[in-house]
């Protein structure tokens, strides 16, 4: 009896540990690689757009998705639904990650455009594009070929290739300008004024093509860079002894002026070249020396021409008197002719 008891015992125990077992499945797991997978695509997505700056263009809707990203990656996962949850909430963040970066690439592409062109409309602007049309095709055709790469939805590509045609246009433009300076610098004869200056800019510009024959282009470009800052050093003080030297002329014909009393006799040109003699002074005054030496220029002109009116003038007004003093001899001899007439007929 006791026997039968035990054996119905372990029976009972048998049928509820095979019940538990069917009622109650052992955990699902968890898909780790799924969600690897989910988590990477959205930190990609997100990187590209932030490469593209997708953030400067959209700051409020990048705020919004920077927000989903962060809570996609605070989800707890201890469970394979969870695990589902962020999968979900990652390819969403992805998708609009994906959905900013369709609208920037426009944007980003015309503000780089815009930019190569602004630079190539500079160089062209110089004039040494037509004595040195090779430099320039060279250029256009970088430029040309981070176009088709964008056609064709290789972005990074086409970003570094882009640069690269900003960077041929800038560095020739840059060029152009060092050479140009160099030029005015030359035909103004303001070279004696900053010899020194002129002598090392014009070393740092030879090193500079050199690098550049070299393609050494960093090295180059900055040598260029610093070449242009010392001809326009030596620039900016030829302007500033010329401009001196213009306003003492100008000084000097404005006394004569005054002297022949131009400033009374041709009060209208007088006042006229005043005004520009008064507008190179504040130039002057502003150490706008460049616009100060054309005024001064202007103004010793026009003191001339008020000189010149004013000495037409006295010339005219000392005919006029000779003129009247002869109608005066004249009508006197005339008379004198009549009384001697009328004395003789008296008799």
């Amino acid at each position: 009896m006791k026997k039968s008891l035990i054996v119905c015992l372990l029976l009972i125990i048998v049928v509820l540990v095979g019940v538990s077992c069917r009622t109650t499945p052992p955990p699902e797991e968890i898909p780790i690689e799924e969600l690897a997978e989910a988590t990477e695509r959205a930190q990609v997505a997100r990187q590209r757009a932030i490469d593209f700056e997708s953030p400067e263009y959209f700051p409020d809707e990048w705020e919004a998705l920077e927000a989903q990203f962060e809570a996609a990656g605070e989800i707890e996962i201890t469970t394979a639904d969870e695990a589902r949850e962020a999968i979900e909430a990652f390819n969403a963040a992805a998708d609009a990650f994906d959905e900013i970066f369709r609208k920037t690439i426009p944007l980003y592409a015309q503000v780089r455009e815009d930019e190569i062109m602004a630079a190539r409309s500079a160089l062209v602007a110089t004039g040494l594009t037509r004595q040195y049309p090779r430099f320039l095709r060279n250029a256009d055709d970088i430029a040309l070929l981070a176009y088709e790469q964008y056609e064709a939805g290789d972005y990074y590509t086409a970003r570094e290739t882009a640069a690269a045609a900003l960077s041929e246009y800038t560095g020739l433009l840059l060029a152009a300008r060092v050479y140009l300076t160099r030029q005015e610098i030359i035909e103004r004869g303001f070279v004696r004024h900053d010899p020194d200056n002129f002598a090392n800019a014009e070393e740092l510009a030879c090193e500079a093509l050199e690098e550049f024959q070299a393609d050494n282009r960093e090295a180059a470009f900055a040598m260029a860079e610093e070449a242009f800052l010392r001809f326009n050093q030596v620039l900016a003080n030829g302007w500033t002894s010329y401009a001196s030297e213009r306003r003492e002329l100008a000084t000097q014909e404005r006394e004569l002026a005054i002297a022949e009393r131009a400033n009374v006799a041709s009060r209208n040109l007088f006042r006229d070249a005043d005004t520009v003699f008064d507008q190179a002074e504040s130039n002057l005054a502003a150490e706008n020396f460049h616009d100060a030496a054309i005024h001064f220029i202007d103004a010793e002109a026009l003191f001339a021409i008020a000189r010149m009116d004013t000495a037409e003038r006295r010339e005219r007004a000392e005919a006029a008197i000779r003129a009247a003093e002869e109608r005066i001899e004249e009508s006197e001899e005339t008379a004198l002719e009549a009384e001697r007439i009328i004395e003789g007929g008296t008799r």
